[in-house]
């Protein structure tokens, strides 16, 4: 682990050095807040050991520094002072007073590894908790609630540059049909298939999300009418074109097929909202169904 250490007496850095000779850990000594600063924005390390006595920490106001700021990753701060500064104990992590036995470092030291340890596992989990709320497991995509908030950004962006949108509404053909007779595990593959036909076919920066079930979402900026067509007509082609084999008694193919329904819009008005035009869309790919599915119905808003 890497410790960076505020301190500019060389005998008091000689003792910090003594206390963690052979542990892991690679000290990193800088005379000034700012260049310890520096190497925390760079995120070259997470623990810093400040003396309060003999560097600029007073001065430069770095404790408060570091706890103002929005880093990436908190920042463990170990105080070492001559006397008790305890106004300072909400803002840093620990502290320790001189004189002090080499020993009473080195279980400072081991209890900040646990908490920075366990900090890191906590902000792991914060964050796997918060992708859960976004994205659909199965797919990758952005979840129903998502898709809506991003599409909303999309409208306002495609208002504000009086420019066209597009939403398609795509849904797999027979998909009951497939879990009823294969499972659900086929029909989870099926899914990812047409994921992975729709990411595909898409253009990196467009909004996609899996809408419920076996229907998906697309809001494409800057996209109107016939264009709108071709991109739905390439992932149900793709769709169409891929084969996923099913092993039970005797091996058997499915053949997936999709259907798709467009709301194109050439004008967006400041009374525009995007879920009447998910609704149009999901109109539309009902139509395309009812008509025989594997195709495509657009509708103009």
């Amino acid at each position: 682990m890497n410790i960076l250490v505020l301190e500019n007496d060389s005998k008091e850095l000689t003792v910090i050095r003594n206390a963690l000779y052979g542990k892991k850990h690679h000290l990193l000594p800088v005379p000034t807040s700012d260049e310890a600063w520096e190497c925390i924005q760079a995120g070259e390390a997470r623990f810093v050991i400040a003396s309060w006595d003999t560097s600029d920490v007073k001065q430069s106001n770095f404790v408060g520094r570091v706890r103002g700021s929005t880093l990436a990753q908190s920042v463990y701060i170990l105080l070492i002072t001559s006397k008790s500064e305890e106004d300072l104990l909400p803002q840093v992590d620990d502290m320790l007073q001189r004189p002090f036995k080499p020993m009473d470092l080195k279980n400072r030291i081991v209890i900040a590894e646990r908490i920075i340890s366990l900090t890191a596992s906590l902000s792991l989990a914060r964050q796997q908790l918060e992708n859960q709320a976004v994205f659909d497991s199965l797919t990758g995509f952005i979840n129903n609630a998502a898709f809506i908030r991003q599409s909303i950004g999309e409208l306002e962006r495609s208002r504000r540059s009086s420019l066209p949108l597009s939403l398609i509404i795509l849904d797999v053909d027979n998909f009951q049909d497939i879990n009823d007779t294969h499972g659900f595990p086929i029909g989870d593959a099926v899914l990812k298939v047409v994921a992975q036909v729709i990411r595909e076919k898409s253009r990196p920066y467009d909004c996609i999300g899996r809408w419920s079930g076996d229907e998906f979402a697309l809001a494409l900026p800057g996209v109107i009418g016939a264009d709108a067509e071709k991109i739905a007509e390439r992932i149900i082609a793709g769709v169409r074109g891929t084969r996923i084999e099913v092993k039970k008694d005797a091996p058997l193919t499915l053949n997936v097929k999709v259907s798709a329904g467009i709301a194109s819009l050439n004008r967006i008005t400041t009374s525009t909202e995007i879920e009447p035009l998910i609704q149009q869309a999901q109109q539309a790919m009902f139509q395309a169904k009812e008509a025989g599915g594997n195709q495509v119905f657009l509708v103009y808003s």
